[in-house]
């Protein structure tokens, strides 16, 4: 079973006023800490989703493929979009992991990544006592219904519409935490400074 990966880096930040992703968090840019994140011994390929040129090379630095996202104001469906079809032929499933949650560990991603090759057929969720969150791993049976997806709706609508399908696996809530504004980074930076 090869178990891929869709960084999905492509979000305009509009609540964040500039491009968020290569705002340093604790002295590297958030994008880094995302691509960090991604356990290449259990996860392979990666493509990273942006329609940024400084985010494309980053990718490259890691060794992770970049596809260029050329209207990122259509919503997240289309970075998904991009990302399923780029890898699936290649991959069994594929994990989502969005870039702008900087406390999320690379450890954590990897137990989803373990849980889901344990069971191919199951969605994968982190999540914090009731709250779901983000990387998400869906099985290649899925592929059609992420394909689907229009607007700014994400893996979470296939989550609603296929409850029987879900796993969670439960992680501490600090990780689910992401960046939409100036206040949530700086909220996260003075968390990780206490912990």
């Amino acid at each position: 079973m090869t178990l891929g990966c869709v960084v999905l880096a492509a979000g305009t930040a509009a609540r964040f006023g500039e491009n968020k992703l290569l705002v340093p968090f604790r002295g590297k840019p958030l994008l880094c800490r995302a691509l960090e994140a991604v356990p290449t011994e259990l996860v392979g390929p990666v493509c990273v989703v942006t329609h940024r040129e400084t985010a494309a090379a980053l990718a490259a630095e890691y060794g992770f493929s970049a596809l260029r996202n050329e209207a990122p104001e259509l919503g997240i469906s289309r970075s998904v979009a991009l990302g399923t079809r780029a890898l699936m032929d290649r991959c069994g499933g594929l994990l989502y992991l969005v870039a702008d949650q900087p406390l999320l560990r690379r450890a954590t991603v990897a137990r989803l990544a373990e849980v889901f090759l344990a069971d191919s057929r199951r969605i994968v969720v982190p999540a914090a006592g009731s709250r779901q969150g983000n990387p998400c791993v869906f099985p290649a049976a899925l592929f059609p219904e992420l394909l689907a997806l229009t607007g700014d709706r994400g893996g979470k609508a296939v989550i609603r519409r296929r409850p029987e399908l879900v796993t969670e696996v439960q992680v501490d809530p600090v990780e689910l935490a992401d960046v939409d504004t100036v206040r949530d980074l700086e909220g996260l930076s003075a968390l990780a400074d206490s912990m």
